[in-house]
């Protein structure tokens, strides 16, 4: 392996689905390993086969199915774990097992209680070392990709510690995992420690060196990284940091960290990052897991910027306030978010992308009346700055108005609706098909109109209670000159809301259209 490449280790299928409250089923299973797959991982442990039927189901039906990447189980070092893991795992073009005991005094003395594996604590460690080169070995009949974890490194005694990695290379492990299994230990502790053992191994240099830190004390991803400069070679962890406890380390953020600071690391992986945002979207709706906005990477807020100076030099140069640009890790472009924080420039930039151009006086009087609704919300949206424009600036003549529309759909059926459109010289009537009864009023719209912008967003939503609640539709179209535009309308019927909003959008595009001929006429 190049020197200046890192394994990327996924165990979201096996330490991830660990996390208290989530279970996923073989086919859902399968679903995401073949996504870990498009995103380049390199080892996907799919499971711990003899824990139950099922788990050993999934993990062969995605060593049959999965390409690209090794599969992995995971086993104790007893045989028929691995013995389990061994036929689980099969049929994968590449397989690896990942077998492993405690080597903590604490684990040996709590899981080796009974007087057959010895009376005292250093006949225990001594029978565990036994057992965990018998199980390489075991394991090498299986494949010669073996991996040996060390649980509790970070608490383990670290000449034991240096033993048994010596022993179980010599017995045949190829990788060596060095878990901070309950997040104990301080980046530069842990890093010290990968590169100790690396120094004092005498046969280290027949093994990859790999990390997998638990989040207890929130620094799971400080100590990857602390492993990785000091010359661990594969790193171990879940989509969104998922796993037992407070979670696993963070691949996305692991990866992306040292992509982004590759003057730092001086190393990279081969993960095709614009898949990150996928894959966690993935994997929060089939764990029942919601992602945090504020999550590193993959969270909501991740690229929006709301603060007023933060917004003005993001404007100018994205790069004043990012560091990595969102279609790097497959994330929607970057927002900015409207608070009573944004300030005039942010508005002003919002306004523009909407298509209005406003002198500085009427940014003024929008930039008022935008404090006063901030104060009240959360959040200033497109429809809430496209009714400030309409209230105080200018009344949006209405080019086109909706007479009357009717849709027909149902199952079997194809939707058509029919439209009545009322112009400034007559009437227009027409109808259309569509994919749904949405789609067949927006095309019956365009055809009575004349108009034909592309749809870019829509969207509806109940705006009170009830049996007889108002549903809000909210549409964002884009003219030939790339101005967008907005439209809203209301109705109790969520279709005549919809066409109400489309309409309404396009009245201010033509609107518009109509002030910027005049004002070339003007000339």
């Amino acid at each position: 392996m190049s020197a200046d490449k890192v394994i990327v280790f996924d165990t979201t299928l096996r330490d991830g689905e660990q996390a208290a409250g989530t279970r996923l089923g073989v086919r859902e299973k399968l679903e995401i390993a073949i996504q870990l797959a498009s995103l380049g991982v390199d080892v996907i442990e799919a499971g711990f086969p003899i824990s139950s039927p099922q788990d050993f189901e999934a993990v062969n039906l995605i060593a049959k199915e999965v390409k690209g990447s090794t599969i992995c189980g995971l086993t104790r070092a007893v045989i028929a774990d691995i013995d389990a893991a061994g036929k689980a795992l099969e049929p994968a073009a590449r397989r690896r097992i990942h077998t492993g005991l405690g080597i903590s005094d604490i684990h040996i003395a709590s899981k080796f209680r009974d007087e057959k594996y010895g009376k005292s604590l250093d006949d225990k460690k001594k029978r565990a070392m036994e057992m965990g080169i018998e199980a390489v070995k075991h394991a090498r009949k299986y494949t010669d990709d073996v991996e040996f974890y060390c649980e509790d490194s970070g608490r383990a005694d670290k000449q034991y510690l240096f033993k048994v990695i010596e022993a179980v290379i010599a017995a045949g492990a190829t990788t060596i995992n060095v878990p901070d299994t309950t997040g104990y230990a301080i980046p530069e502790q842990y890093g010290a420690l990968i590169a100790e053992i690396i120094a004092k191994v005498p046969n280290s240099g027949k093994a990859i060196f790999s990390v997998h830190c638990h989040d207890d004390l929130g620094m799971s991803v400080a100590n990857s990284l602390a492993g990785v400069k000091n010359g661990a070679r594969q790193v171990e962890g879940t989509i969104n940091g998922i796993g037992e406890r407070a979670g696993n380390a963070s691949l996305e953020e692991i990866v992306m960290a040292i992509r982004t600071r590759q003057d730092y690391f001086g190393i990279d992986t081969t993960i095709n990052t614009k898949e990150f945002f996928r894959t966690s979207r993935m994997v929060a709706e089939m764990l029942g897991m919601p992602v945090p906005a504020n999550k590193a990477i993959v969270g909501a807020n991740a690229f929006a910027h709301s603060s007023g100076i933060h917004v003005d030099g993001f404007i100018k140069n994205p790069l004043t306030y990012e560091i990595i640009k969102p279609e790097d890790v497959g994330s929607p472009k970057s927002a900015v978010v409207l608070t009573a924080r944004t300030g005039r420039a942010g508005v002003k930039h919002r306004l523009e992308e909407l298509g209005y151009k406003l002198n500085k006086e009427e940014l003024e009087q929008v930039y008022k009346r935008f404090l006063d609704i901030a104060d009240k919300k959360t959040e200033v949206f497109d429809e809430d700055l496209a009714a400030i424009i309409g209230a105080e600036i200018r009344t949006i003549e209405h080019t086109f108005e909706l007479q009357y529309l009717h849709v027909a759909c149902g199952t079997g059926t194809l939707p058509t609706a029919s439209v009545k459109i009322k112009l400034a010289d007559g009437v227009k009537q027409a109808a259309a098909c569509g994919d749904g009864p949405i789609d067949a009023a927006y095309e019956a719209i365009r055809i009575a109109t004349g108009q034909n912008p592309k749809l870019e967003n829509y969207a509806i939503k109940a705006v009170t209670g009830g049996k007889e609640a108002l549903g809000e539709a909210t549409v964002k179209i884009i003219g030939d000159d790339n101005r967008r535009f907005t439209g809203r309308g209301v109705s109790t019927d969520i279709i005549e809301a919809s066409a109400k909003a489309y309409v309404d959008a396009i009245n201010r595009m033509v609107a518009q259209d109509d002030i910027d001929k005049n004002l070339v006429g003007s000339l």
